[in-house]
């Protein structure tokens, strides 16, 4: 064991040699440890992470995960992950090998999970990161199967889906004080854009002459940076009613100095949440949340007749999407097929 003490400081220091990705023999130093025995437990586990054994410590193989997903997922992403991470993963398994890790253990720390109160929605989240977490360390670091596979999911996969009717918003808009959040509602609703396309909006995006908006970048959640929008899908133009685009287009007489390259709503995601909520506090209508605008456009697209390919197009998502997601919105799809049979056999 390379493990030297530093006579001066009293402190102990390791000094490894270990071969990186690219075959290169390379030293690494770590100065500071107070005990010889904490020396030792470093050096070890940093060369089964370099080596990339699957005895490496979960704490190890988190490291190399982090590193690696960071450069192919949104920076919003990879905050939600390590958030779950850290809060209900990392403090059960933080020091155990990977490969010592068994179904048992995750039954255990599951059990623990559900006595906790926690959302069906947030445990089925919490459920998907450490399953993809040890998938990754089943593919690259010779982890023979994930554990997670015997012991089962936990959190029901429930979907909720809640929407205005068109006669629900106008009850909410009437009760909507200020003209910064009517005009982000409107759209919202009006356009089925999601809010963090909503918010990354530029005066350049805006065709007043064709009543155009276009969608080509998203802001990241819990985040001030601007990105790509969520898939390719979304980047679209959404042709919008002449009336909202009258109402935009005296919003923006109101800033001071627009530019082109200037945000249109530069305002956080609660100031638009919270304007929404009095509102329909004060309405009497059932709250949603900002997304749910998204799904109320939908619905009342799908209640004008539109089909969900053209819906797909418009809000910047797949017609397999509309479908699953959206499917049980069409309540006489089945019996117009039946009467149009019908119909043809009476012939």
């Amino acid at each position: 064991m390379p493990v030297f003490k530093d006579e001066t400081r009293g402190t102990f220091f390791v000094k490894t040699y270990y071969t990186d990705y690219t075959g290169s023999r390379k030293q690494k130093m770590k100065r500071g440890f107070k005990l010889q025995r904490e020396a030792k437990e470093w050096e070890r586990a940093f060369l089964e992470k370099v080596q990339g054994t699957p005895t490496m410590t979960f704490y190890s193989l988190y490291e190399l995960y982090m590193a690696d997903i960071s450069t192919r997922l949104k920076k919003s992403s990879i905050i939600s992950k390590k958030t779950v991470f850290n809060n209900r993963i990392l403090p059960y398994f933080k020091d155990k090998p990977i490969n010592a890790i068994t179904p048992a253990d995750i039954r255990l720390w599951q059990n623990d999970l559900l006595s906790k109160n926690l959302s069906d929605a947030y445990l089925r989240r919490i459920h998907n990161t450490i399953v993809t977490f040890f998938n990754y360390a089943v593919k690259y670091y010779n982890l023979p199967k994930n554990p997670c596979a015997v012991a089962g999911p936990i959190g029901k996969n429930t979907r909720s889906m809640n929407f205005w009717t068109l006669e629900q918003y106008n009850h909410v808009l009437e009760n909507v004080d200020d003209v910064r959040v009517r005009i982000q509602l409107q759209l919202l609703f009006y356009s089925g854009m999601r809010l963090g396309e909503l918010m990354a909006l530029t005066l350049s995006d805006i065709d007043f002459t064709e009543n155009k908006i276009s969608i080509n970048k998203s802001l990241q959640q819990n985040t001030h940076i601007i990105g790509t929008t969520k898939t390719e899908n979304s980047i679209r133009v959404i042709t919008m009613p002449p009336a909202i685009m009258d109402e935009l287009r005296e919003y923006i007489t109101m800033l001071y100095d627009p530019q082109p390259d200037d945000l249109v709503f530069p305002f956080s995601r609660s100031f638009i949440t919270r304007g929404k909520n009095k509102a329909a506090e004060l309405a009497g209508v059932p709250q949603i949340r900002i997304h749910d605008l998204r799904h109320s456009h939908v619905s009342l697209l799908i209640e004008m007749g539109f089909s969900p390919h053209l819906i797909a197009e418009r809000i910047g998502d797949t017609v397999q999407m509309i479908n699953n997601i959206y499917g049980h919105l069409y309540p006489t799809r089945h019996q117009e097929v039946a009467d149009k049979l019908n119909a043809i056999i009476s012939k």
